[in-house]
C-alpha cells in the first residue's frame, strides 16, 4: 500500500503535467510488487500497527480437563504469563529529484529517466521490506545486526539470539527448562579418509531428526508442542546444497538405494531461497508455517507504509518526490524454527544434532 499526498502550493504547468503520470506509475509499480509478494510475505507474519511498538506476551497453556464427582465445583485452573517481547518500529525515508531541466526537454509524455526513478522509488520501498526480513533470518544467531543505518533487534523473549541453544521455557510459577533450536553435525555429509563426503541419503535422515526436533519443541507447560515441520529455507550461494535439498524434497522414491522405497519427504516441503544468504559453510532453516503463524515467530509490523509527498524547491525549480515509512520486524517466539549446520567440528552457540 502507498499514500499519495501532494503539498500545497501553485505548481506550475510542467509540473501539474507530470504529477498525476508518476503518482500513477509508483501506484501501479506498487499493486505489481505486492501480487508477486516476497521473502517478508513468505516467511513472516505480517500485521498492521497502530501504536508506537508492538508488545508480544506468551504465557501456559490450561491444563486438561479433570474428572468431577456429581455435585461438587470445577476445579479451578489459571493460566501465567511466561514472557512478553516488544518489537518498536523504525522510520526509514527516501529521496528523489525530477530537474526542472528534463521536464523542459521532456519530448513527450514523462521524461524516460523520470519513468525510470519513479518506478524505482516503488520498488525500493518492497526491497528495504524484503531485504530487512531477510537480513534479520540471517543474521539470527546475533542479538543485532545493522541494515540501512538501524539497529534491528533479533533476540526473543528470553534475551537469547532467535538461533540459541539453551532457551528458557516456563517460568517462575511452574516447571520449567531449556532447549536448543541451533544446531551442528553431519548434516549433508560424513568425513571419510579426512574427506567430506555429501549425500541425499544423509541429508533424508538428518531432515527426520531435525523434524522431530522440531515437533518436540516444548510449550510453556512442559508439554511437546506437536507442530509439523513444512518450510526449508536455503542459501543462495551453494548449488550442491541446493541440489540435494530439492532432490531429497522433489523425489516421490527414496533416493541413494535400489529398494523402490518410498520417500517419507516427497510433497511435504516449501523451498525458499534467500539470495542475500551466503555462507561459507553448508546450512539450511527448517521451519513449521503452522507454529510460525500461531506463536507468533516471525513477526513484521507495518506501522505506516509509504506515504508519498511532492513539491518543488523554489531555489532550483526541481520537483521532488519524498517517501517515508516505519515498521517494525522482530521474533516473537523461537520454537517456530530451527537453524542447522553441516560441521564435522562443534560449531560455538549451537548444539549437538
Amino acid at each position: 500500500m502507498i499514500i499519495y499526498s501532494k503539498s500545497g502550493g501553485v505548481h506550475d504547468a510542467a509540473i501539474g503535467k507530470l504529477e498525476t503520470p508518476i503518482k500513477m506509475i509508483i501506484e501501479h509499480e506498487s499493486d505489481i510488487l505486492t501480487k508477486k509478494g516476497g521473502i517478508c510475505d513468505a516467511l513472516f507474519n505480517v500485521e498492521k500497527s497502530t501504536r508506537f511498538g508492538e508488545t508480544i506476551v506468551g504465557g501456559n497453556e490450561f491444563g486438561v480437563f479433570q474428572a468431577t464427582p456429581e455435585g461438587d465445583a470445577a476445579p479451578q485452573d489459571t493460566t501465567l504469563e511466561s514472557y512478553q517481547k516488544f518489537i518498536e518500529h523504525i522510520q526509514f525515508m527516501k529521496e528523489f529529484v525530477i530537474s526542472a531541466e528534463m521536464m523542459e526537454d521532456a519530448n513527450y509524455g514523462i521524461a524516460q529517466d523520470a519513468k525510470h526513478r519513479a518506478e524505482n522509488f516503488a520498488r525500493a520501498y518492497y526491497k528495504t521490506i524484503n531485504k530487512i526480513c531477510e537480513k534479520a533470518l540471517i543474521a539470527a544467531t546475533a542479538s543485532s545486526t545493522d541494515y540501512a543505518g538501524a539497529t534491528v533487534d533479533l533476540t526473543t523473549a528470553d534475551g537469547k539470539p532467535l538461533f540459541a541453544k539453551g532457551h528458557a521455557w516456563g517460568s517462575a510459577d511452574s516447571v520449567s527448562g531449556t532447549q536448543d533450536n541451533y544446531f551442528w553435525g553431519d548434516l549433508f555429509g560424513k568425513t571419510t579418509n579426512n574427506a567430506r563426503v555429501y549425500s541425499t541419503d544423509i541429508f533424508e535422515e538428518s531432515l527426520y531428526n531435525l523434524v522431530g526436533k522440531l515437533r518436540n519443541m516444548r510449550d510453556e507447560n512442559g508439554e511437546a508442542l506437536g507442530y509439523t515441520a513444512d518450510t526449508i529455507i536455503i542459501p543462495g550461494n551453494n548449488p550442491k546444497l541446493e541440489s540435494i535439498v530439492k532432490k531429497v524434497c522433489g523425489s516421490d522414491g527414496s533416493l541413494g538405494n535400489g529398494y523402490n522405497d518410498i520417500n517419507l519427504h516427497y510433497g511435504n516441503w516449501n523451498v525458499v531461497v534467500l539470495p542475500s544468504w551466503q555462507p561459507t559453510d553448508m546450512r539450511i532453516m527448517v521451519m513449521s508455517s503452522e507454529a510460525n503463524k500461531n506463536l507468533c515467530g516471525n513477526m513484521f509490523f507495518n506501522r505506516v507504509p509509504l506515504t508519498v509527498t511532492n513539491w518543488v524547491d523554489n531555489h532550483t525549480g526541481n520537483y521532488i518526490w519524498n517517501g517515508r515509512c516505519r515498521f517494525g520486524v522482530g521474533f516473537g517466539s523461537y520454537k517456530h524454527i530451527l537453524l542447522a549446520v553441516d560441521s564435522a567440528a562443534a560449531v560455538s552457540s549451537a548444539a549437538a544434532l
